[in-house]
């Protein structure tokens, strides 16, 4: 009850808060994954008219294909460049959480997808696409979010905008 309860007091203040600052304003709804962490991905933003232009099924299919299509250039593994450790990662695709695809402003959608390294070290990515519509879905950021369970950032918002923060 109390979850429930809490669930329609920030969906209440969001919509309130989404009419001051527009569309494009991002709405915490519910957890992306709700006992791993609950608060740090951005969430959807309200829906307006016309703005349904890629379901959820298409944005998992469009990510699906982007990975299999870039893993088919580095002979079969999904490579990430790692900012932290300071190396190439070499990675294969496990799930794309499709409980949290959402669409995050104008034609842009945001996923998380876990992955694994062959020496057995999983990261959860941040996969943000753009496109007008699902046949035109382009990838314009990949970000290691956790490795091994341990977050790199976390997300909050400032003035309506979702923004990383380092953790």
């Amino acid at each position: 009850m109390r979850t429930c309860l809490s669930r329609v007091v920030a969906v209440a203040v969001s919509l309130a808060v989404a009419g001051f600052f527009g569309a494009s304003l991002v709405i915490a709804q519910q957890p992306e994954h709700p006992k791993e962490h609950p608060k740090e991905h951005p969430k959807e933003h309200p829906k307006s008219e016309g703005s349904e232009k890629v379901t959820k099924e298409q944005l998992a299919d469009a990510i699906v294909k982007y990975v299999n299509d870039e893993s088919a250039k580095t002979g079969g593994r999904f490579e990430v460049d790692d900012p932290v450790d300071k190396q190439t990662l070499s990675l294969e695709l496990k799930l794309v959480h499709k409980d949290r695809l959402s669409p995050i402003g104008a034609d842009t959608y945001f996923a998380c997808a876990d992955f694994v390294s062959k020496d057995g070290v999983t990261y959860d990515l941040d996969i943000f696409m753009k496109g007008p519509d699902a046949a035109h879905l382009q990838t314009t950021e990949v970000t290691i979010h956790k490795k091994n369970g341990k977050e790199r950032y976390t997300w909050y918002e400032e003035g309506g905008v979702w923004v990383k923060k380092p953790v």
